[in-house]
């Protein structure tokens, strides 16, 4: 049975889509069946994995909408050994397809049910938004959230507001949605500012920030454009050493 966590931050640029791909790329050199499922419109995971987002033939939107199983539209790296449910711009139409449909905060959670005894873990990334796509992301968060946390004072305002939102999706929706833990990312130790943030992160989620803390880095900017995770790209750096710790600290707090 797959863990699904979902990564979520209505802000934009804290490097969620980041920590999805790389974390993703450190369990599966930990020896973990990864799937990767790319919910954002702008697919900038799918991108991330050296993938082009306009020659995606099928991918969460059509997952989503059920015009076709997800079984059939994941791709898989042979190189990374990860697997992509890949995202295309045809997704940025989904929330508009799906206001009248039936259940349809579900319809992520369903669609990935039939992929569960196939990995190990699923790591959904979602928009930086707080809509329809995103809430499916957390109705689908089986074993909770991960939230990215940029160390930034304008972060915290933002996590405010999306710790807002999963009560009340907790409410409505899925009272057993928890949050698993919270990245703190693009750390820069010569502020005063970035510690405080730590402290002040720390202060709103106790015991549940995550040890293992990602700085600023340059490398980590730039692997993307490569279509590589930080392991394949500049796996020497801090930031591929920050995220082989944060994937041994889920996969220790998991029990595996």
């Amino acid at each position: 049975m797959a863990r699904i966590y979902t990564l979520v931050n209505q802000k934009g640029g804290v490097g969620k889509t980041t920590t999805a791909i790389n974390l993703g790329a450190y369990l599966a050199q930990h020896g973990q069946r990864v799937l990767v499922v790319d919910v954002d419109p702008q697919a900038n995971a799918t991108s991330c994995l050296g993938i082009d987002k306009h020659t995606v033939n099928g991918g969460s939107y059509e997952a989503l909408l059920g015009l076709s199983p997800a079984t059939s539209l994941i791709l898989y790296n042979e190189r990374l050994k990860i697997s992509l449910l890949p995202s295309s711009p045809a997704l940025a139409g989904a929330e508009v397809e799906l206001v009248n449909e039936t259940e349809r905060e579900t319809r992520l959670k369903e669609a990935l049910a039939p992929l569960s005894d196939r990995y190990d873990y699923l790591l959904i990334d979602c928009p930086p938004s707080l809509g329809l796509l995103t809430i499916n992301g957390l109705i689908a968060a089986q074993d909770g959230v991960i939230i990215p946390v940029q160390c930034e004072y304008l972060a915290l305002e933002g996590l405010g507001q999306l710790t807002e939102t999963i009560q009340r999706v907790r409410s409505a929706l899925f009272p057993d949605l928890r949050v698993r833990g919270v990245v703190l990312t693009m750390f820069d130790g010569r502020t005063n500012l970035s510690g405080d943030v730590v402290a002040e992160v720390n202060r709103h989620f106790p015991e549940q920030v995550f040890k293992a803390i990602v700085p600023r880095s340059i490398r980590l900017a730039e692997a993307p454009s490569y279509g590589l995770p930080i392991s394949a790209y500049a796996p020497d750096s801090m930031g591929a050493q920050a995220y082989d710790a944060l994937a041994r600290e889920l996969l220790a707090g998991d029990g595996v």
